[in-house]
């Protein structure tokens, strides 16, 4: 079966049983779970599904990942982001990754000279109606789904910031205090902000305690500050 093939025989599995773990999708198809993996990259690069940790779903409303992402809990995570403008203040270099909950964080900031340098296409749109801040993107390529750039030469990139805070959000958080995301490139993005930043900021709602998901950030020990809505983090 050639690759278009399979990645529509992998999207209509999905869709008649909501989920289906790796290995059962490459015992289907008769393919290796790394073939597999390599699909379910490219289909959530297109933004046709979600992916959990070892399992992969379709979007039930057809819409890309980050605008899924943004209409859930909405308005918990405005909430959250507005908590976080306290740490925001006049003449700080901020670095804000590609979730939705930053999202929120950048429509809310006030028009004060800032410098902000993100990898979110919707964060990079917003802050450039602004006319105090100086805007840096990552750049590289773009991945429509996420809605987010991917720069291999990130690390080369970060050299010539000095990072005052770092603000992000995760997929999950699980029970040993690890961070989760959903695709490597922006776990590799956190990891290095996380780095780099003088301090860094956690914005993270109640649905994402005790879950894991594809790629690890790093532990939540290196984080400075989490601000959330649970009860009991």
């Amino acid at each position: 079966m050639i690759k278009t093939a399979r990645q529509q025989a992998i999207v209509q599995l999905l869709k008649s049983q909501q989920s289906v773990t790796t290995a059962a999708l490459a015992a289907e198809l008769a393919v290796s779970v790394e073939t597999i993996r390599r699909d379910l990259n490219a289909l959530q690069m297109q933004g046709k599904i979600i992916r959990r940790h070892g399992r992969a779903r379709t979007l039930a409303d057809g819409s890309e990942p980050f605008r899924a992402r943004l209409k859930s809990h909405y308005a918990d995570k405005a909430d959250i982001a507005r908590h976080a403008l306290n740490w925001v203040e006049a003449g700080m270099t901020l670095a804000l990754d590609a979730s939705s909950t930053c999202f929120h964080l950048a429509r809310q900031l006030p028009d004060i000279p800032l410098t902000v340098f993100t990898n979110s296409l919707p964060v990079c749109e917003v802050m450039a109606r602004r006319q105090h801040s100086e805007l840096i993107c990552s750049g590289g390529r773009l991945a429509r789904g996420e809605r987010c750039y991917v720069n291999p030469a990130l690390a080369s990139l970060l050299k010539s910031l000095e990072i005052d805070l770092f603000i992000f959000s995760c997929e999950g958080i699980d029970g040993n205090g690890e961070m989760w995301d959903s695709t490597r490139h922006n776990a590799a993005f956190k990891s290095a902000l996380l780095r780099r930043a003088q301090q860094s900021l956690l914005l993270i709602d109640k649905s994402k305690f005790y879950r894991a998901s594809e790629a690890s950030i790093g532990n939540l020990s290196q984080v400075t500050q989490m601000i959330t809505d649970a009860p009991h983090p």
